[in-house]
């Protein structure tokens, strides 16, 4: 009998809390229903001498337990914050992972921005400074003004110039609604200026993005989520995407705030025909399949993406944002919960094909 195939998961603990425990535990359990012997360790769990691993895994009623593992054949990367300890890890050659280091947002719109294989499905996005969001108003009349390392949905803002005015929306940090309305652009670039000061993240920039009208639905911004990973034989495919409908006057569609997934076809079909809903689709799926390999082609191997793409009212896809750890939870919400156990599977499914190829990896 072949010995088990080790992964391990780097994730930042603090005592038994992870983040995002609810996933964690089902990534674990689904790789030991695949065979692999699986854990989650942080940056304080390395024994390097001894080559051990402090790992955790679920008890069946909950809660954690740990004891000593061997040391991973691959490791999934899943850390989302940018401790020092983490970091340095990161870039030591102890592990051999499944995804390399990724960059802020802002480097990545610049590196898409400019590569012709992609530009095209890019908005217009630029570092905020003084004086842009009104040019960019002058441009577009929509702009978004959004934290470059941001999640989750929180302060983004909403800037509409509506005639006379000016209607501003957003949810700051602890995902509270903010409205304001405002009849000079002077007014809007000070109430910017506030809001870029009370919600910067860390030392984190702000960026100011050509706003898209997403307005599919009457009164709620929609948006697509679209989940592309590496599969079993090691090759980029599309699991599945999925529509998400914001709260009512919400400037974002960002489930956290309220909104609601629904299936990409029904909506499509609905507003477009279905003949020119499947077209749509298959653009999102040509996007996504360019932005990854492109990414990858920048940064190294990579295992999965959470692509968010606006689909205007003309039908034409834009890339919005790239997630390199995303989240699947859009499925589950959907109730689609095949979809959503494929793509818990598959960053597993992709490690064991790793840990069985590793000799071909290493020697490139």
């Amino acid at each position: 009998m072949l010995p088990k195939r080790v992964i391990g998961i780097l994730t930042w603990r603090e005592g038994l809390r992870f983040e995002e425990p609810a996933y964690l535990r089902k990534l674990v359990q689904t790789g030991q229903k695949l065979g692999a012997e699986i854990y989650l360790f942080s940056h304080q769990d390395v024994n390097v001498s001894a080559r051990k691993i402090k790992g955790f895994i679920p008890k069946p009623n909950g809660g954690w337990m740990s004891k000593s593992f061997p040391w991973p054949e691959v490791v999934i990367d899943r850390y989302r914050r940018r401790v020092k300890e983490y970091i340095r890890l990161r870039n030591s050659d102890l592990f051999f992972f499944a995804n390399s280091p990724f960059s802020k947002k802002w480097r990545v719109t610049n590196l898409l921005a400019s590569d012709d294989r992609v530009k095209r499905w890019i908005p217009e996005t630029h570092v905020y400074e003084k004086g842009k969001v009104r040019n960019m108003l002058a441009r577009h009349g929509l702009v978004y003004v959004k934290p470059g390392n941001g999640t989750g949905g929180r302060s983004i803002l909403r800037v509409k110039s509506s005639g006379k005015d000016y209607s501003l929306s957003g949810r700051d940090k602890k995902h509270k609604h903010h409205v304001a309305r405002i009849d000079t652009v002077e007014g809007v670039e000070k109430w910017v200026k506030t809001w870029v000061e009370e919600q910067r993240i860390r030392d984190g920039n702000f960026l100011v993005q050509q706003g898209l009208d997403l307005g599919l639905l009457r009164k709620h911004v929609v948006d697509v989520r679209l989940l592309i990973q590496k599969d079993e034989r090691g090759e980029w495919t599309v699991t599945g995407c999925a529509i998400r409908m914001g709260e009512k006057g919400s400037a974002t569609s960002n489930l956290h705030g309220g909104g609601k997934a629904i299936p990409f076809e029904w909506l499509m079909s609905r507003r477009f025909g279905e003949e020119r809903g499947e077209l749509i689709k298959q653009e999102c799926y040509r996007l996504a399949f360019d932005v990854a390999t492109t990414l990858e082609d920048y940064f190294g191997r990579m295992m999965e993406f959470g692509l968010d793409i606006g689909v205007d009212v003309d039908g034409r896809a834009w890339l919005i944002e790239v997630n390199p750890k995303p989240g699947r939870e859009v499925f589950r919400q959907m109730g689609d919960m095949a979809l959503y156990r494929k793509a818990i599977a598959r960053p597993v499914q992709f490690a064991l094909y790793l840990a069985r190829n590793q000799a071909r990896f290493l020697s490139l």
